[in-house]
């Protein structure tokens, strides 16, 4: 089965917000700068949401049981630590992974 041009879209956007980060060391990651949030709530925010949709709502699962209530939309700021948030994502982006190989333009 092909996949999707939508998830086709999606990894690539993932791959370059990787990319992107890469070679941040933790330290720097987890430095807030008001009024931005740090490099690694962006990273858990991101996760957050793919947990949400691709995986919560498509799969039924919570892979990432308080993850909204750390890097959630409208919660406080937070510094969450930069290795959690890239564990966090590597399990998310894996189980919505395998959700989103599922889909066709039949079920879009």
């Amino acid at each position: 089965m092909a996949r999707h041009l939508l998830v086709t879209q999606l990894r690539f956007a993932r791959s370059e917000f990787v990319r992107g980060l890469e070679g941040v060391p933790a330290a720097d990651g987890a430095l807030r700068v008001p009024p931005l949030n740090c490099l690694s709530w962006m990273v858990g925010h991101l996760a957050n949401q793919e947990h949400r949709f691709w995986v919560r709502l498509a799969q039924h699962k919570d892979l990432a049981p308080g993850l909204n209530d750390l890097v959630g939309y409208g919660r406080p700021a937070s510094t969450p630590s930069m290795d959690q948030m890239w564990a966090v994502w590597r399990t998310v982006t894996t189980a919505a992974d395998e959700y989103l190989d599922t889909l066709t333009p039949e079920i879009l």
